[in-house]
């Protein structure tokens, strides 16, 4: 993903920011405990298409 997107793109939920796990093509919120995917290069930033995280998951860690 382009780093200039990244540095504007932010949770449609909370409006807080996301990070970009590359080797799971998702984009976490870790307000919000959501994990949105990344597909063809496009992050689909519906809360509907988000996954839910559990407090103990490691996409969560820094």
């Amino acid at each position: 993903m382009d780093t200039r997107l990244l540095d504007i793109i932010a949770c449609p939920l909370c409006k807080g920011p996301v990070v970009h796990r590359r080797a799971e093509a998702v984009l976490v919120c870790r307000i919000d405990r959501l994990a949105y995917p990344i597909r063809d290069g496009v992050p689909i930033m519906l809360v509907e298409e988000a996954k839910p995280l559990a407090v103990d998951d490691p996409l969560l860690e820094r």
